[in-house]
């Protein structure tokens, strides 16, 4: 992330004012309002012209020691909301702005007077954009993109505006969906999925809008995932050093926020009473669309001052063009021009809304106090003086919200069917429930009085029985004494015959009520046959009411009828064409690119008076040969500023051939043997790293004996930096290819990797990059036939602290072994050790979890070549 020298480090010095000798001042055009002093939007209806504030950056620790004999360009006014550009010593230039903030300004004011009005507007209905611009390292990533991570003081624009918009939204009817781009070489890339490189640009034809179909759309319900979505995204941000800034951004950053919100409207209650009422007149509820754009632009820097070359160049000259693009449409819109050339470049297109267009914008430019950047000072505070003539027009952005609304009624429908589905179910479980106790006290009835009715028939027909088998005996007998006797007398028979009489009609008696209790029987099996009838007609009365039950039930259903007319005509008016948002699927997202060495500047760290010249003045009055001579001072402050002088020189391509043809290389070297100060072999090692980036200096640092003198020094130095200096130099020659065998040789590798010993971050990272730096010209050297057998690293034992450090918490370590470990991986005679080291689970981790597309893929594709590491894979059962 690119900020400002001061911010970083946190030195503030207060401004050298001095009294101008002429005042030419450089106002907006009389008709634009003037702005309250809270805010630059002011109160009530949102101000349509571009509002512009300036900040001034703190000067840096190279100013305070560089700049310290000469005044600074710039003198604040902040009461007055003006600044002061010098000339010279006698003659400045006057300008006024909307806001004026001088280094000591803090975050919260910058955003409060910035960023909050805008963001404010976009809650009501607008488009807003906020935007810096200026020199590469005046604080433009500092003042919008600070994380705040372990200062939230520092926060920037983008965390507080998203910090407010979750403020003041409702989850419920509300959503925010965030998206994060860059623009990098005139192409759109998506920082959250750094797999979609090349993002078209689409224009409506109607409306004029330009939106980014293909560009990730993240949905955000709290801070804390905000801020990681934009941790994710710096680290694919795409940044490099330059002589103005330590991590310069190359590319322009484009926050873009969607905010959906929903206008309450009392009218539209589903409650149960107001139904039917509403069934007749519903309204759509009111949504309304906006956006915040909060823009990092890349800056710009002349070349000749950030020393970029090769890729770099390229990168600076695409920004400088796009930069430019910007300049002639704000100026074509100052101006009034009738063509706004807003086609020249990617980054106009995507801020066609911000200038001349709806939106309500802020600009903050960022400068520095240096005069020796007055020039890049003098253009950005120009840009800024033309961006304020800019009028926008604004506009709400607000519809009927007749999705929501068709939602809703759908929402009701549903319930309505799911209601009468339910009483329907009710009226059937309760009619069913009374038809199963009907039939069971039926069945229970008639079981009862069919086993009484039994039982009372077969006792009268045993009892008729044994009557019936009685007068047969008894009858029996009387035949029987009437032959034995021979004589019946009258009288006895006429007894006997009367008894049978009596005794028959006895029996005729039982026989009667037999017969009446039989039927008494059956009546009561009737009786209980009409309650069987009765418990039918409870089941008809049931069935009557399930047939009312049916007939609402129809009135229901005509009801649902009007209501589905009523949700076709809505569908339909829904469906007219109107702009939408466009939502994407996330995917992995990959990490950034491989980090520089550390070694492409050396900063002082043991103090001084500030009162130094600057490096280039010194060379050109005392001489190379003279500032070598010094190295072998007897004076050990002087030979101390010596080889801080030649450190310097050396760190600029330019002056490292002289410095080498001058003899310079040697005298760095006998310092390394000879001296013993800790100081001395940091600066000089440094010295000597920056001159290992050269490839023809590398021979002869090798033809000097310079690694067995940086293994020594590896050896015996303790100071953390000293031994970053030796890593990142032994580091730079591992990318040789011609000095493998030598560097090994020589004790180079040992020392390197004896270096872990420390454990400080930055030696294991310079320690990772040498030994990538080694495996990737092994793995082309053994590529191209050149070399043959096991790796020089394997047999060194470094694959242990490989294997271990593969997974390390340190992005820079980690993505440098792991690139160690997919170049050892591709010659197929290292594949054995690697398995029994443990190399091959963490190739498997690799190829499914690195971040980084480019690394995966060649984890995998080394995986796949790998006829060892196949027939291993297939016996653990591993698939990639």
């Amino acid at each position: 992330m690119a900020t400002g020298g001061g911010y970083r480090n946190g030195a503030h010095k207060a401004p050298n004012l001095r009294n101008s000798s002429s005042f030419k001042s450089k106002l907006p055009p009389s008709n634009v309002r003037r702005s309250s002093p809270a805010t630059l939007g002011g109160g009530g209806v949102p101000s349509g012209r571009v509002r512009v504030a300036v900040r001034l950056r703190p000067k840096n620790a190279e100013e305070l020691g560089a700049d310290a004999d000469f005044a600074d360009c710039i003198e604040l006014q902040p009461e007055l909301k003006r600044l002061k550009l010098r000339k010279n010593n006698w003659d400045s230039d006057t300008y006024e702005f909307d806001e004026v903030f001088t280094e000591f300004a803090s975050q919260k004011r910058v955003y409060e007077v910035v960023a909050k009005p805008v963001v404010e507007s976009v809650l009501d209905g607008y488009n807003g954009t906020v935007m810096a611009y200026g020199q590469t390292g005046t604080g433009k990533t500092y003042t919008l993109g600070r994380l705040g991570d372990e200062d939230t003081s520092a926060r920037g624009i983008m965390v507080r505006s998203m910090e407010d918009l979750l403020a003041n939204i409702s989850p419920e009817t509300d959503s925010i969906l965030v998206s994060y781009l860059q623009i990098y070489m005139e192409t759109i890339q998506d920082l959250l999925n750094p797999a979609n490189d090349n993002i078209s640009i689409v224009e409506d034809q109607k409306t004029g809008d330009v939106s980014l179909p293909g560009a990730t759309v993240m949905e955000i319900r709290d801070q804390q995932s905000f801020i990681e979505l934009l941790r994710l995204g710096e680290d694919h941000r795409f940044a490099a050093n330059t002589k103005l800034n330590t991590e310069s951004s190359r590319s322009h950053a484009l926050l873009m926020v969607h905010v959906k919100r929903s206008v309450s409207d009392g009218d539209n209650d589903f409650s149960p009473e107001n139904r039917s009422h509403l069934i007749g007149n519903l309204r759509p509820p009111m949504l309304r669309k906006s956006k915040l754009i909060v823009v990092d632009l890349a800056g710009s820097e002349r070349i000749h001052k950030s020393g970029s070359e090769g890729h770099m160049l390229e990168e600076a000259k695409s920004i400088n063009l796009s930069l430019s693009a910007l300049g002639k449409c704000i100026n074509a819109l100052a101006e009034n021009s009738s063509h706004v050339p807003v086609r020249d470049s990617k980054l106009t297109r995507l801020l066609k809304d911000s200038f001349g267009g709806t939106s309500r914008t802020s600009l903050i430019v960022t400068i520095g106090p240096s005069p020796r950047h007055r020039g890049e000072t003098s253009s950005t505070i120009l840009f800024g003086q033309r961006a304020m003539k800019v009028e926008n027009m604004l506009k709400i952005k607000e519809e009927f919200d007749y999705k929501s609304l068709s939602k809703r009624l759908e929402m009701e429908i549903d319930k309505l069917i799911a209601e009468n589905e339910r009483q329907q179910k009710v009226y059937e479980n309760e009619t069913e429930r009374i038809r199963l106790e009907a039939q069971k006290r039926v069945a229970e009835a008639e079981r009862n009085y069919v086993e009484v009715l039994e039982e009372e028939k077969m006792k009268c027909q045993m009892h008729y029985m044994e009557s019936i088998k009685m007068l047969e005996e008894k009858w029996a007998v009387n035949q029987q004494k009437q032959i034995i006797n021979g004589e019946i007398h009258a009288d006895a028979s006429n007894k006997e015959v009367a008894e049978l009489k009596s005794l028959l009609q006895n029996e005729n008696r039982l026989r009667k009520t037999a017969e009446e209790d039989i039927q008494n029987l059956k009546n009561q099996l009737l009786k209980f046959s009409k309650v069987e009838l009765m418990g039918n007609t409870d089941v008809s009365s049931f069935q009557q009411v399930l047939e009312e039950e049916s007939h609402q039930k129809k009135k229901l259903e005509e009801e649902l009828r009007l209501l589905r007319s009523q949700l076709a005509q809505l569908t339909i008016e829904a469906n007219q064409p109107r702009g939408s948002l466009n939502r994407g699927n996330s995917a992995n997202p990959l990490l950034g690119l491989n980090s520089l060495s550390p070694l492409n500047h050396l900063r002082s760290r043991d103090g001084g008076d500030g009162e130094r010249a600057s490096i280039t003045n010194l060379h050109e009055q005392v001489g190379l040969q003279k500032i070598l001579s010094l190295l072998e001072s007897d004076d050990a402050s002087v030979r101390i500023h010596a080889v801080k002088v030649v450190a310097n020189l050396a760190a600029e391509e330019a002056n490292q051939e002289k410095i080498v043809e001058a003899g310079g290389l040697t005298s760095l070297l006998m310092l390394l043997r000879s001296y013993e100060d800790e100081t001395v072999r940091r600066i000089a090692a440094g010295a000597i790293a920056n001159l290992a980036m050269n490839e023809a200096n590398q021979e002869l640092i090798m033809a000097q004996a310079g690694i067995s003198l940086l293994a020594m020094t590896a050896t015996d130095a303790e100071d953390s930096q000293t031994l970053r200096m030796v890593a990142g130099a032994i580091a730079n020659l591992c990318g040789n290819d011609k000095l493998q065998t030598r560097l090994r040789s020589e004790g180079g590798i040992k020392a390197l990797l004896g270096m872990v010993r420390c454990r400080h971050p930055d030696v294991l990272s310079q320690v990772a990059r040498g030994v990538a730096n080694f495996a990737k010209c092994e793995s082309r050297a053994s590529t191209q036939g050149t070399r043959a057998g096991r790796s020089l690293l394997i047999e060194d034992g470094a694959l242990p602290w490989i294997v271990q450090n593969a997974n390390n918490e340190v992005s820079l370590i980690r993505r440098h072994v792991e690139l160690a470990l997919c170049h050892l991986a591709q010659h197929e005679v290292n594949a054995k050790d690697m398995i029994s080291g443990g190399a091959l689970w963490e190739l498997v981790r690799i190829s499914r979890d690195c971040s980084r597309e480019d690394i995966r893929s060649l984890a995998r594709r080394t995986l796949t070549s790998s006829s060892t590491f196949q027939s291993e894979m297939r016996r653990l059962r591993i698939e990639v």
